[in-house]
């Protein structure tokens, strides 16, 4: 049985003099530090890719430079389903019996160490290279489009939009290693300046440094921890003009085959970690995955269901749009958030008993999905 024994996060924001491996090499001794491991014990990697540091095998560069000797390493490319994608395949090699301690880790000094206009080209490429990207559309661009067709379908406003970004926001400001941690409004939200219409800057999340570092172990910790209790994917395209609906991006699917594998419904669900790299990624996997009505995610929002003490949290550490992203380790850290919470080791921030949570990640432009089922134990 796959259990998570640790799980480490970095401050978010600029981290000036840090590069990506020490970055990772932190979150990595914290975790360690958390689990009571030495970095012998860890016979697996699973390390996510970094825009700056485009090295074609970064687990092994990872694991000379900490000086581990796994007996499985491997790099994952995924895009922002990186991190969600490599605690599934850490949960399949604890099950398979490979490996006892397997170390998921990312990072990126994406903020400091690369400028704003290298970090959208690179993210850029993610487009059709015949169709999309020689029009120098960016990944603000991809979604704003997304954004626009999805709203005229389902009724969405734009004030609706900005309720998910003061959601976010409003759980940062408890969290000490956000990169964001002063309050906005609505208004605030819908005054920023425009970066793709209808997305503003505060639609968007910033861009960070940061790293997070998760054990899965095959065995329980002796302490509260969590479990891995079902995982799956769902791919239905990679690009933009490839969509064959704007209300059926794959992960549906995925969340199917997670709830299959753990054999329970997403009625028992009580915590959501859900990707947010722009406010209309939430609204739609919100409603995709069905924990809204089409066109509704942000009544409920108003309404205070997905606040920290709501009946149903969401991203209580703040999300990629408040608490930052970073790369793989800006999904990362809905995961390390949901460990905190399950394991009740968030201090401050705890919220009351939460059983099973759901994560779910996307890469690209809701391309790849991966969904997890991890649960209190």
């Amino acid at each position: 049985m796959p259990y998570l024994t640790a799980a480490a996060i970095t401050s978010f924001g600029e981290l000036k003099g840090l590069g990506t491996v020490d970055l990772m090499a932190k979150a990595a001794d914290e975790a360690l530090d958390q689990a009571g491991l030495e970095p012998g014990q860890i016979d697996g990697l699973l390390c996510g890719y970094a825009v700056n540091l485009p090295h074609l095998m970064l687990a092994s560069l990872f694991a000379e430079r900490y000086g581990l000797s796994p007996a499985y390493a491997h790099g994952i490319q995924m895009g922002g389903a990186s991190g969600a994608g490599m605690l599934m395949l850490a949960g399949d090699l604890i099950k398979a019996g490979r490996c006892r301690h397997v170390l998921v880790i990312a990072g990126e000094n994406r903020l400091s160490g690369m400028s704003r206009d290298a970090a959208i080209a690179a993210l850029a490429q993610v487009g059709d290279p015949v169709y999309e990207v020689p029009h120098g559309t960016t990944v603000p661009a991809y979604y704003a489009l997304l954004a626009s067709q999805y709203m005229a379908a389902t009724g969405l406003k734009e004030d609706d939009l900005a309720a998910f970004a003061v959601l976010m926001r409003s759980h940062a400001i408890h969290h000490p290693k956000a990169h964001y941690r002063h309050a906005i409004s609505v208004d605030d939200v819908l005054e920023s300046r425009v970066i793709a219409a209808p997305l503003k800057l505060l639609d968007c999340c910033p861009i960070s440094d940061g790293a997070v570092a998760i054990l899965v172990s095959a065995e329980h910790p002796g302490r509260p921890a969590a479990r891995l209790r079902g995982a799956g994917q769902g791919h239905r395209h990679q690009h933009l003009s490839a969509i064959r609906a704007a209300e059926d991006f794959g992960a549906r699917d995925s969340l199917a085959r997670a709830l299959e594998q753990a054999r329970c419904d997403v009625a028992d669900v009580n915590y959501l970690g859900i990707y947010d790299s722009f406010t209309i990624t939430l609204a739609i996997l919100l409603e995709d995955l069905g924990l809204a009505p089409r066109g509704q995610s942000a009544i409920l929002a108003r309404l205070g269901y997905f606040d920290a003490q709501g009946e149903m949290p969401l991203n209580t550490h703040g999300g990629l749009l408040s608490f930052g992203h970073s790369g793989v380790a800006g999904g990362m850290a809905h995961i390390a958030e949901c460990y905190a919470q399950l394991s009740e080791s968030a201090g401050d921030r705890q919220i009351s008993a939460r059983q099973l949570a759901l994560i779910h990640a996307d890469g690209g432009v809701l391309s790849a999905h991966v969904s997890l089922l991890i649960e209190a134990c």
